[in-house]
């Protein structure tokens, strides 16, 4: 029995050509299927990624109003505490702007020249603001109450909504919506 074992070992040598090349084949291919989906993953969590951030913004802009936090220096009001903070936005941008309401009088509860920016933020790349409603607005935050006001170009509303899209695919969204008592939340 043993020598009938040895002799069909010493037969075979090793794989054929179409067994390695069949082989490589399946490899190639499952990598490929998981490689695709990798990158359409990678965009839905930039997605989230740039949803949570605006968010997050958002909040940070509150915080600064109810804190009173004076203005960052290299701004415009570099050291004093602004009457309010807020954030500015409109569709069809890839980024949005956080500003201290600093118009003489208390400030206007709205984005204008007379404001001082502090910072340019950037959504992920391949990321936009898809649509706001209403188009261009504000959300400021004035303390001390918390008075929170969402001003478009129409006027005051009472609530926002802004929809983040994938440049590549715009069915791909997120929604977030905020209103005039501060709250926010991501869809």
């Amino acid at each position: 029995m043993l020598k009938c074992l040895n002799a069909k070992m010493l037969e075979w040598q090793g794989f054929t050509l179409v067994e390695l090349l069949v082989s490589i084949f399946i490899i190639v291919l499952i990598s490929g299927i998981i490689f695709a989906n990798y990158r359409v993953g990678g965009q839905q969590f930039a997605l989230q990624r740039s949803a949570n951030k605006l968010a997050q913004d958002i909040r940070r802009a509150q915080a600064m109003a109810m804190g009173a936090a004076e203005c960052p220096a290299g701004t415009r009001c570099a050291g004093s505490v602004p009457p309010g903070y807020g954030i500015y936005l409109s569709q069809g941008n890839t980024n949005y702007l956080l500003y201290a309401d600093t118009n003489p009088a208390g400030g206007n509860q709205n984005y204008d020249s007379g404001d001082a920016s502090i910072e340019t933020i950037n959504l992920e790349k391949g990321v936009e603001i898809l649509s706001a409603s209403p188009s261009s607005f504000s959300i400021n935050f004035k303390p001390p109450d918390p008075t929170v006001i969402i001003r478009g170009s129409a006027g005051d509303v009472s609530t926002a909504t802004i929809t983040l899209a994938l440049q590549s695919d715009t069915s791909k969204t997120k929604t977030i919506t905020v209103n005039n008592a501060g709250l926010i939340e991501i869809q």
